[in-house]
């Protein structure tokens, strides 16, 4: 398709704008827009930081990190334990990188460096930690303390940041609780009311977190330089991409500003799309900083800790789940980042699902869209050459770039995946095929798409939730099927490329 042909995307500020739930916020119309403004040039100073910070070089506070992080390896006795987490945790997020063998002397080790070290290593077992399906279950298990059993702040600092930051606003909040309801790498959150009744939840950023972030991104793009530069797997895998690529991810994360634009852009979407019965949380006006956001309550439960007596149609719930993902994805460019268990929430009472923790979101072009849809229907044919098209939509490959070396890779790979398969087409091998593509693509030094990735991941995800919501469901049938609606018609702006 050419570029002047692919149909533009839906303007989400216009949405903004028409959002009645939105508006029954009183102030929160006019805020959204500025967040909504406002966040495209932050998320441009991210990224330009994050690949300062991922290229490898001696920095003063590096050299003071590395030094640390050199004894940490040395008392928990594995040299090989950094390279090991980069490579397990690049694999976590659908990247084609072999995790190294899960044997219980490797895990302990890894985990003894994670525990010693900084935020970003937490967050790097957090990865590993939500890679069902993409990493070996040994590894997902032993990171599990990364998702759940993060160290609450001391008592009243999280209260003491929330004074500091909301200023005037903090007389709004009535009451907050000084137990959190949750901590994570980042911060943690706390329940809350505002003085008009309203329950909300506050979420707080950990002092000193983004300067420590930055160091421990420094280190790591060193270490995976090193690595690239003895092993040849670490450097057929482009660690240092990776490491790019997580830096984006977790500096996005640090600023609640954001998240914020992310969480009124979600649910303006949702709502243009009639998604009734999926929410996002709508953050309060006047009580969003860099370092706390306070946003509505909304119920509901992990959908794994739901009670499959409470006779909830499952195959119902997976539909209405995929629909909202792959839509909101392909029709407006807009979507969850991180659809792991723990984000997607249900409400045993009306099966509504309440969506949490917008930190990661991903963002499409029209021409990224337009490619991911080729995309799509070149992997159901096992076309390498359609793929590689894609990635130029993408901005993977630039548009001048010889690209037959990577077809004929690619080629070959996936014959090699689909003699393996006997031909069948599965859910399954969506992963692994975007896998041998981000290898070849890695190989020929090209960057990591990162809204690709995510939203990889994310129907990744989906195959962890048909298992625990329809476990008979046939994932890929659902997929193709809310495909094929969104393809045949023509007022929501997905043809094939």
């Amino acid at each position: 398709m050419n570029p002047s042909e692919v149909p533009p995307l839906p303007r989400v500020d216009v949405l903004i704008r028409e959002s009645r739930r939105l508006a029954e916020i009183p102030g929160l119309a006019e805020q959204a827009l500025r967040w909504h403004h406002d966040a495209v040039d932050r998320r441009a100073v991210v990224a330009r930081e994050a690949q300062r910070l991922a290229t490898p070089r001696l920095w003063p506070d590096t050299v003071s990190s590395l030094a640390s992080t050199a004894w940490r390896v040395v008392g928990v006795a594995a040299p090989a334990a950094p390279f090991q987490l980069l490579a397990v945790a690049a694999a976590a997020v659908g990247l084609r990188v072999e995790p190294p063998r899960a044997s219980a002397a490797t895990l302990a080790r890894v985990q003894r460096l994670v525990r010693a070290s900084g935020p970003a290593y937490v967050k790097l077992g957090q990865f590993i930690a939500t890679g069902d399906g993409l990493v070996p279950d040994e590894w997902v298990t032993a990171f599990a303390w990364c998702r759940d059993e993060a160290p609450p702040l001391e008592t009243g600092v999280a209260q003491q940041v929330v004074d500091r930051e909301l200023g005037p606003e903090r007389q709004r909040l009535a009451w907050l609780d000084d137990e959190p309801l949750a901590a994570g790498s980042i911060g943690q959150v706390h329940r809350g009311r505002l003085t008009d009744g309203t329950d909300v939840v506050v979420k707080v950023l950990r002092p000193g977190l983004r300067k420590r972030f930055r160091t421990d991104i420094e280190t790591l793009a060193l270490a995976a330089a090193a690595a690239e530069k003895v092993n040849a797997g670490a450097r057929s895998a482009n660690l240092t991409g990776f490491v790019e690529l997580f830096a984006q991810l977790a500096l996005e994360e640090l600023d609640f500003r954001l998240e914020a634009a992310n969480l009124v852009d979600s649910s303006a979407v949702l709502e243009a799309m009639g998604a009734d019965e999926m929410l996002a949380p709508r953050p309060i006006p006047g009580m969003v900083t860099e370092q706390v956001l306070v946003m509505e309550l909304l119920p509901g439960v992990a959908y794994t800790r739901l009670d499959p007596a409470a006779g909830l149609d499952g195959d119902r719930l997976l539909r209405t789940g995929i629909r909202g993902v792959v839509e909101a994805t392909l029709k407006h460019g807009v979507f969850h980042g991180d659809l792991h268990a723990g984000n997607v929430l249900v409400d045993p009472a009306t099966g509504r699902f309440s969506l949490v923790d917008f930190g990661i979101a991903g963002r499409l072009t029209a021409d990224q869209r337009a490619g991911l849809v080729h995309y799509l229907g070149a992997w159901a044919g096992g076309d390498a050459r359609g793929q590689i098209e894609a990635m130029q939509a993408f901005g993977a490959i630039g548009r001048a770039a010889s690209i037959e070396p990577l077809v004929g890779e690619l080629q070959r790979e996936l014959d090699e995946l689909a003699a393996r398969a006997n031909g069948d087409v599965t859910f399954d091998q969506l992963g692994a095929t975007l896998g041998r593509l981000l290898q070849v693509l890695a190989r020929h030094g090209f960057r990591m798409p990162k809204d690709l990735v995510l939203f990889f991941k994310n129907l990744l995800y989906l195959a962890g939730f048909a298992a625990s919501v329809a476990p008979e469901a046939d994932v890929l049938a659902v997929v193709q099927d809310i495909l094929l609606e969104l393809l045949a018609d023509p007022s929501s702006g997905v043809l094939v490329a």
